[in-house]
């Protein structure tokens, strides 16, 4: 996904975000057709292991009659992992991330959206326009539509570690000073190392995102920013590998600071519990997560019931209050309080929104690479 697509989308984003109210009661959306109310159907999903709120479900599930099957996942290694091993059988909807499809074009596991069915014009312009763009794998189809979007950056215990400076850095994971006390997930708190070492003058400016181009100029890149991470691996307390993961670390593995997604920090924050989540100087890591289809779905009316539901700025907007993420559903932000409103501005402040960095496209050859690479800080 290229930074001109994304940009669009955050600065739409924060448009929004100025007119969050609080929601009221929900009422079933007139969107729900008869067909679905009478169903007593099922629907099986594979998605994010907290992108579905017990709330969104139940709402759904006594709106429709459809009974939700929600298999939740950590990584998009095991989305991709369990629809190679199953050739597409098993789920209706699953939920890869916007930078993947390479990944998934040639498996040719996916079939394309009846976009006649698809409420796309819900959603926002330069997120819905990356499905036209990098996932139309057939001419004139469309294998996937956003879902939620969101960052990875740095969480902490406002009680135990205050940020050296108005923003964290990706490097306060590897300090010394915070050693025995820091998290995060392997192959992207490598990255975030990497866009530190360029700060301090460890690999030159740009380093990070030249490695997409060529196995030739990664090599010489990840094999330093390997080097860097495996001499300082004994700082590192935890490796997450997904949203409860990461909660449980700050709350009762003694991790002060960590690289994470935004989700789970900010829902900790919205419990009470002293956690802090932000972009870092060097620019939060940002995504859109997406839905598609398996060739192997059976559940086909189910699928465009639950999208939806999915559009719809009632509901979106009360799931993003509870799990901490954000929707790509224009006005769902209204719908989900004052409190997430509060959030994203302290989680993105200043120019925090402009200096995102949009995660590129990846190739096969880079994911299978990074993999060779991240074994062997993990195995250090």
């Amino acid at each position: 996904m290229t930074k001109r697509i994304l940009k669009g989308a955050y600065s739409r984003r924060k448009v929004l975000k100025g007119g969050a109210a609080v929601a009221g009661a929900l009422a079933m959306p007139a969107v729900i057709s008869s067909k679905a109310l009478a169903s007593s159907g099922e629907i099986n999903i594979l998605m994010w292991s907290d992108y579905l709120p017990e709330t969104f479900l139940k709402t759904f599930q006594d709106g429709t009659g459809i009974k939700v099957n929600y298999t939740g996942i950590g990584s998009n290694e095991e989305i991709i992992n369990k629809m190679k091993a199953t050739k597409g059988r098993g789920f209706d909807i699953v939920s890869p991330t916007n930078n993947r499809s390479l990944q998934w074009g040639p498996l040719e596991i996916l079939q394309p959206f009846d976009m006649s069915k698809v409420d796309i014009d819900k959603v926002n312009p330069a997120m819905a326009k990356i499905g036209s763009t990098e996932w139309a794998f057939t001419e004139g189809d469309i294998y996937w539509v956003p879902h939620i979007w969101g960052t990875e950056g740095i969480a902490w215990r406002t009680d135990m570690f205050t940020p050296g400076g108005e923003l964290p850095s990706y490097g306060d994971v590897w300090k010394e000073e915070n050693a025995g006390k820091t998290m995060g997930r392997g192959h992207s708190m490598m990255l975030g190392a990497g866009l530190y070492m360029e700060t301090i003058g460890d690999l030159e400016p740009g380093s990070v995102w030249k490695a997409y181009e060529s196995p030739e100029a990664m090599q010489p890149i990840w094999t330093k920013i390997t080097e860097w991470c495996v001499a300082r691996k004994g700082n590192v307390k935890l490796i997450w590998n997904d949203a409860d993961t990461q909660k449980n670390g700050l709350l009762n593995e003694g991790v002060i600071v960590g690289q994470t997604w935004d989700g789970p920090p900010l829902a900790l924050k919205n419990d009470g519990e002293p956690v802090m989540y932000a972009a870092p100087v060097e620019g939060a890591m940002a995504w859109v997560d997406g839905m598609a289809i398996p060739t192997g779905a059976e559940n086909i009316d189910a699928i465009y019931e639950f999208l939806k539901y999915a559009y719809t700025p009632e509901y979106a907007g009360e799931a993003i209050d509870h799990h901490g993420y954000n929707s790509p559903v224009l006005g769902a932000d209204k719908f989900a309080g004052e409190t997430y409103a509060k959030n994203f501005a302290e989680a993105y402040p200043g120019d925090a929104l402009a200096n995102l960095n949009p995660w590129p496209a990846e190739p096969q050859w880079y994911a299978d690479a990074r993999t060779e690479f991240v074994n062997k800080f993990l195995s250090a």
